[in-house]
């Protein structure tokens, strides 16, 4: 399966300095910005700012 450069797959790394990780797709079109998302971090049972890493 060929990768898609308009849907690339990205890291995205927790701001409460766990290290915790999520790896997910986005569209670049709809949001050519770095991407922030708040989710849960298991590691310190809240959820937590989530931010894209490069």
């Amino acid at each position: 399966m060929a990768r898609n450069e308009v849907r690339p797959v990205i890291k995205l790394k927790s701001t409460a300095g766990t290290g915790y990780t999520y790896v997910t797709t986005k569209n670049r079109r709809n949001h050519p910005h770095r991407l922030a998302l708040r989710k849960y971090d298991p590691r310190i049972r809240q959820h937590v700012l989530f931010r894209e890493e490069r």
